[in-house]
């Protein structure tokens, strides 16, 4: 893989019924606003499933984006990569969604198909009842969380330092 990765995808994950839940979606449909950039696939992966596998192999880079429980302050931005991410899903801590990731991590890993670049970018959910709206930290971390999103996608491409990480 050369330093200039030029597929990559940015899937927003969760359910945006569900305020908090739906942090993924809002954050993808946040970075989609500012990204448009030959290359980049942003996906909305709603509850994730098998269905995404095709989609996803063979990348030069991969960035999901979800609500993660890890018993940090509601609204916290939290970024893991490769290795770290995976031992996050395999662990299964935090969203369910997850569960569903980690199936995909597995199948792509199985078919020789897991993108090298890996990340997973998590915002801590303060509530996840019904309604379409995320709540007040959520919804100010959701710029943070973006702007993470666009920082690995330009380090991958361009094989520059990080600018920043939450």
């Amino acid at each position: 893989m050369t330093n200039d990765a030029t597929s990559i995808a940015v899937v927003g994950i969760g359910n945006s019924l569900l305020t908090d839940d739906g942090a993924g979606i809002h954050t993808l449909e946040r970075f989609a606003e500012e990204n448009v950039e030959d290359g980049i696939s942003c996906l909305d992966g709603g509850t994730v499933g098998l269905a995404l596998l095709d989609r996803l192999a063979n990348l030069d880079g991969l960035v999901a984006l979800d609500a993660m429980i890890l018993g940090k302050e509601p609204g916290a931005v939290t970024v893991l990569e490769g290795e770290d991410m995976d031992t996050h899903l395999r662990n299964q801590r935090g969203s369910v969604h997850e569960v569903g990731l980690s199936d995909l991590m597995d199948a792509l890993r199985l078919r020789g198909e897991l993108p090298e670049r890996r990340a997973l970018i998590g915002i801590e959910p303060a509530d996840m009842d019904w309604g379409t709206e995320p709540t007040r930290p959520v919804a100010a971390a959701v710029p943070r969380a973006a702007a993470a999103a666009q920082d690995l996608v330009r380090q991958w491409r361009t094989g520059e330092e990080p600018e920043s990480r939450p």
